[in-house]
């Protein structure tokens, strides 16, 4: 081969390569740049100082995204191709979201894509002529192992693609055919490549920015991670804001844990949940072992009648519930400070972490494995160990427990990432974050909750 045509081989791979990366920046990109690199590259339409200018942006945009490349000191030397790998980002899971996207964006040119209309439900066994189109799709998506079916019943290894899918997409895996899993099936995959991209280069911009020790819960999974050194060391699934009281998107750090709570309800939670429950029977105060305070901090005692009288004009008390089996939050409290009133918690009911829409709360974050996170804490932050085990024998009585170290706490919005499995997960947009102007304003809503 000729020095010329060596040459020429090494800028084509070079553009091939960084073909593939622009194709991820231009689905992030907000000023349309990295699209009009695609184009150009798509034609081998660059100059050799076009192609100088496309290697200077890509590096400028991991460095403003505070992302590392493989090897900055190979963007000044001769070779196109060399240059064209240092400019890699070093990023877990990189080449498997290129494929991914590679793969999604093939599928966007084809003309399959067609909306999936069905009515009612569609149940295992039953038989529906939209089956052989919900299978090839399926299997485009990589749920289904094969593309053709000649049945139109909704058979065993149908049923069996179909939880894939769900679980996929945070659904309940139940095989069944209903609204929201036909409206992921009609998720174009030009939607779907731009939602992976824009996550993905999210997730990786955080991750790049934090400690070695932090908890983060990520909103529309429902799910908490507790990081060390780069791992996962502790993980649960939880419960957040309804849509229409958010959880907000907040950094923070844990600065103590309480053990056995009091609750003092907030007032909107006060006069939206739990008034009504007083007015239907004055007996829900006694019950539920809630203390009414009156605003100099005395004890009201009121017969169950007049409570329920009380409550159905203004009402200028404070509800207060005490410690025990039946208190709202449970066995544990870890408190980081913030302008919303959330925190973590447990929960008297733990049968909700079964649903898969988990936007049940108020505003803060109940924790299914919160024995294990207050385990960790102990083992680890905690200060006054022998009084952490001693408390425990006692359900009753409210406990605080200094920390000799702060834990860092995210409250993130991931709505898609590829898992350790190498599966493409999505997630619902509860809250209507992406399609929103700005969340600070929804956040700014936010009051003392639960």
């Amino acid at each position: 081969m000729s020095l010329n045509g060596y040459a020429n081989e090494r800028i084509t791979r070079a553009e091939k390569m960084l073909y593939q990366q622009v194709s991820l920046l231009a689905l992030v990109d907000t000023d349309g740049k990295f699209v009009q690199y695609k184009e150009a590259l798509s034609i081998n339409k660059l100059s050799s100082k076009e192609l100088n200018q496309l290697e200077s942006d890509i590096e400028l945009f991991w460095s403003e995204h505070h992302i590392p490349i493989r090897n900055k000191g190979l963007t000044g030397i001769s070779d196109p191709f060399v240059r064209a790998m240092g400019l890699e980002p070093q990023l877990n899971g990189y080449l498997q979201v290129q494929n991914r996207i590679r793969h999604l964006q093939w599928l966007a040119e084809q003309d399959w894509w067609q909306p999936i209309i069905i009515d009612g439900l569609i149940r295992p066994g039953t038989n529906h002529p939209v089956i052989p189109v919900i299978v090839k799709r399926l299997w485009l998506l990589g749920d289904a192992k094969s593309a053709v079916t000649e049945s139109t019943v909704l058979n065993e290894d149908i049923v069996d693609a179909l939880k894939r899918f769900q679980q996929r997409h945070g659904l309940k895996a139940d095989g069944i055919i209903g609204p929201e899993t036909v409206k992921w099936l009609n998720v174009p995959p030009e939607q779907r490549a731009s939602i992976l991209a824009k996550n993905y280069i999210q997730r990786a911009e955080f991750m790049a920015q934090r400690d070695e020790r932090f908890l983060v819960i990520n909103i529309p999974a429902f799910e908490m991670e507790l990081f060390n050194k780069g791992k996962v060391e502790l993980f649960s699934r939880v419960i957040v804001g309804k849509p229409y009281r958010p959880t907000p998107l907040l950094s923070s750090s844990i600065s103590n844990v309480v053990i056995n709570p009091s609750w003092r309800v907030p007032k909107t939670i006060l006069h939206k949940d739990l008034l009504p429950q007083v007015r239907k029977d004055g007996n829900y105060i006694a019950t539920r072992n809630f203390d009414v305070f009156d605003r100099n901090n005395n004890l009201v005692v009121r017969t169950p009648q007049q409570w329920s009288d009380l409550a159905r004009g203004p009402f200028p008390f404070r509800f207060v519930q005490r410690p025990g089996r039946t208190n709202t939050l449970g066995r544990y409290k870890f408190y980081f400070p913030n302008d919303f009133s959330v925190y973590l918690h447990d929960t008297a009911d733990p049968n909700l972490f079964e649903r898969s829409n988990r936007a049940l709360s108020s505003g803060c974050i109940r924790v299914e494995n919160v024995e294990g996170l207050a385990n960790w804490m102990a083992a680890n932050l905690v200060k006054d160990k022998q009084t952490w085990v001693d408390r425990h024998a006692d359900r009753n009585r409210t406990q605080w427990f200094a920390l000799n170290a702060t834990l860092n706490v995210h409250l993130v919005y991931w709505t898609a990432w590829i898992d350790a499995s190498n599966q493409t997960q999505f997630r619902n947009d509860i809250y209507q974050i992406r399609a929103a102007t700005s969340f600070a304003d929804t956040a700014s809503a936010q009051i003392n909750d639960l």
